[in-house]
């Protein structure tokens, strides 16, 4: 099952982050998007009443007027990789970021992971930003047109920390 993620799945969601990374840093930095307030949206997946899978979107500041979205981290615990939570996640989340309003989605992320759900370095290549350029920078127009033309973005701040 996957749903909205609420403040009682906090703990269980930095245990997933943990274990699904085997670092900390994807836990500190849900942590800090969270304080920042610069969330938009997060997901759990859901097994016998326990988190087995996180997803999270922020804000993605855009010098135009239209809503962007940064997805990232996405965390399967990994007794549960390879099962297709990860993919249920990114699905339901790209569904969720079109209901909130999102024109596109940017991801930096393994680059034979999400061309499957229709990311490309394509889409972000008139991307300014300092992740530009690089394999695992991609972009994915959730509305006709999102990424045309050149666009800078900013990840929120609490990025530059990981």
């Amino acid at each position: 099952m996957i749903r909205y993620a609420k403040a009682a799945d906090h703990a269980a969601i930095s245990a997933v982050n943990t274990a699904a990374f085997a670092r900390a840093a994807e836990a500190d930095l849900v942590a800090r998007l969270r304080v920042d307030e610069d969330i938009m949206f997060e997901l759990v997946a859901e097994e016998d009443g326990e988190v087995v899978g996180h997803i999270l979107f922020s804000r993605l500041w855009a010098d135009r007027l239209e809503l962007y979205a940064a997805l990232g981290p996405v965390a399967v615990r990994p007794d549960r990789q390879g099962s297709g939570v990860g993919s249920a996640l990114v699905r339901s989340g790209l569904d969720c970021a079109r209901e909130f309003g999102a024109h596109g989605v940017v991801v930096l992320g393994h680059p034979t992971y999400y061309p499957r759900f229709g990311f490309s370095t394509d889409a972000a290549a008139d991307l300014r930003s300092p992740y530009a350029g690089s394999p695992a920078f991609m972009a994915l127009a959730l509305e006709e047109n999102a990424f045309d033309g050149p666009m800078s973005v900013a990840y929120p701040e609490a990025f530059s920390g990981v």
